[in-house]
This record gives structure tokens, sequence and C-alpha cells, in this order.
């Protein structure tokens, strides 16, 4: 949703008014939560910062612990993560991005994923019937050959071309349309008008980021769905033609979409990426290469946005979630376990991420007691 340089859009949340401005100097949103009309800002009173918010990839297990992150951020702030300028999300962060951008707090995700009595019913539903642990029996031929050839004379990354050797998926994403159905009407997008879903085109490996202004309108159930789109265990989602896949083959974050931008703070929450791995046995050691290279590729996206002056948070998991995560992130047994040990966690990593870019010294992660995980 864009508007004229200088338009106010007015947008009311299911939980508060909100008005969102957008600023034509440097192409980007406010969302300001609606003022009493007696209301006056004092002069001289600090101009709140800025902020973009980014949720990387990481299935079933990663967007749980991600809602403990959420939280922990949210208490140590005293700010909501639905009042930042821009919501970024890929693969299980789009997911929650979504979720935000249509107006649901970060309250109600922890009440959902809990099973809180008083938790929403749609969310409980929702986050209780995630994929299966295993995919179902792929198909017989490969997601996107001209995607690993591109890869093999590098015009696009090696992960990216060996997602498009795995074998095409047969999974169903119907969770994620229900989702999107219930947060807006059909065909359309969430209230929060700068909402930025990350996909891959599947067979060139081009980063396509829906919601953004330069991108072509699609519906959020359409976005959500190839951005979630994992190789090898859902089909690519076609859009227009084109085929989409789950944008973490490209990056677990994609952080670098914002520097553009000029914000004073992005807050990166990346389940997928570690300044602490552990050892991994059999099947595991394949998550923990993988984990490598998405850190790598994050750790280059965070120096792009501190080279343009933006103050950036970054929040990974410590060695203690890792342990309790296991190897396969889409395993639904271990997802309360895994928020338990992140509202734990993610105290003290997001304690001494503000501490550290607050110093200017910009710690690439937490790294905590390797036996406590504190």
């Amino acid at each position: 949703m864009t508007g004229c340089p200088g338009e106010v859009l007015r947008i009311l949340s299911p939980s508060r008014a909100a008005t969102y401005i957008r600023i034509p100097l440097v192409s980007r949103f406010h969302w300001y939560p609606e003022q009493p009309e007696n209301s006056v800002t004092p002069l001289g009173a600090p101009t709140p910062p800025s902020r973009g918010l980014v949720l990387g990839c990481g299935g079933t297990l990663g967007a749980a612990w991600t809602v403990g992150a959420l939280h922990s951020l949210q208490e140590a702030l005293g700010w909501d993560p639905r009042d930042a300028e821009v919501l970024l999300g890929t693969s299980a962060g789009a997911e929650l991005v979504s979720l935000l951008g249509g107006g649901i707090g970060v309250a109600d995700l922890l009440s959902a994923q809990l099973a809180d009595e008083d938790a929403r019913p749609e969310l409980v539903r929702h986050f209780a019937t995630p994929p299966r642990a295993l995919p179902p029996r792929p198909a017989l031929f490969p997601g996107s050959p001209p995607l690993a050839r591109r890869a093999l004379r590098r015009d696009a990354p090696t992960l990216a071309g060996l997602s498009g050797l795995l074998p095409q998926g047969r999974g169903e994403a119907h969770w994620l349309a229900a989702l999107a159905d219930f947060l807006t009407p059909p065909g359309q997008w969430v209230r929060h008008p700068a909402t930025w879903l990350v996909a891959a085109d599947f067979d060139t490996g081009r980063r396509t980021v829906f919601g953004h202004p330069d991108a072509r309108p699609v519906a959020l159930r359409d976005a959500l769905r190839a951005s979630w789109a994992v190789p090898g265990w859902f089909p690519p989602v076609r859009i227009d033609g084109l085929r989409y896949a789950d944008g973490g083959i490209l990056s677990t974050a994609s952080a670098d979409v914002l520097a553009p931008l000029g914000l004073d703070e992005v807050y990166v929450i990346a389940p997928m990426s570690s300044a602490t791995p552990v050892p991994r046995r059999g099947l595991g050691r394949a998550e923990a290469l993988l984990r490598r290279a998405m850190t790598r590729t994050l750790d280059a996206e965070c120096a792009a946005l501190r080279a343009v002056g933006t103050r950036v948070v970054r929040i990974e998991p410590t060695a203690a979630d890792l342990r309790v995560m296991g190897g396969n992130f889409m395993d639904p047994r271990r997802r309360p376990t895994v928020l338990e040990t992140a509202l734990r966690t993610t105290r003290a990593v997001v304690r001494d991420s503000l501490a550290a870019s607050s110093a200017g010294r910009q710690a690439p992660g937490h790294r905590p007691n390797a036996r406590t995980g504190a």
C-alpha cells in the first residue's frame, strides 16, 4: 500500500487506531498510535528513533524461538514491534511479520504459542497445526535445474543452486492460506503498509520482496506461501507466471534490504544464525553447515547496515537454544521446550546485544556461558 508524497494513510487496527505517514525524503513509513485530541508533544522533546524489524527463517522451531525473542525485546525496550517502520520477514519470519502487520501483538502470539486458556482460538489452532516433522514423499524430479545451472555459473548463490537440485516437494501449506485469510480479506494485504515478505524466484535466484513499493501487488496468501515454500518440502508457488520458493535459500534474513532506508535502528531476530554453534551428529550435521553459511551471510548484511549508520541489534540462539532445537527445525514435538528455553535465554541475549550496540562495539552475536546459556 503506498500513497502520494506526504499523504496520510489512516487505518484501523484490531487492537487500536493508528495513522501511517509516508515520509517522501527517505521512502519510509511511520506508524504512530493515534493520540488523544488534547495531547500535545512538548517542544524540544526527542524524536523517537526510526526502527526496522527483521525476522529470519527457521521453520516451526524457529518461529517458536522468535516469539520468545520478541517478548524479551518488547520487555527490554518498552516498545511494541508492531510500531516498526518496516516489518521484514523470511519464511517463518514472514509468517510472524504478517501477524504483526495484521495487528496481532506479541502478547497474543506468546499466549497462543503457550495455548493459554484466554488465547485467541484462531491463533492457537494456527500454531498447533504446523507441518509434520518430515516432508511427504517428494516428486521424482528436481525442483529447479535452471537454478542449479545458474549456481554452477556463479550467477546464483550455492545454497540456492543446491536447493534447485532437491526433488520438488509435495507438501500443502493450508495452514498458511488459512492464516492469510484470517488476517486479510481475499486478495488483500495486511494493515501495516510496510510489511515485506522475502521470497526467491526459483528459476533465476532473484530476490523478491513482496509488499515492497517496487514489487507488483499480490495477495497475502500467495506471498506468504511463497516465502515459506521450503524446497524439497513444498512445491514452488506460481505468481504471475513465475515460480517462487523460500527466501531462505538466498539469505536467512535479507537484512540488507533495509540499508537504503537510512533507519536509525534495525532489530534482527535470526533463529538460523548463531555465534555459538554446537556439535551435531547424523543429519544434524547438515543443519550445522546450513547455519554456518547463513551466519556468514547475515554477518555481511549487518555490516552493510552499519556502513550506512544504522544501529544493528542482532538476536540469535545461544548454545542452550540449539541443544533443545536439535537438528530438525521442523520437529513440532520440540516446540514447547524451544519456546520455554527462549523465554529464559533471550533475556540475556537482548540485554547484551542492546548494550553492545549502544557502546558501538556491535558484537556479531551474544556469546553466552556454554554451560548455562545465559
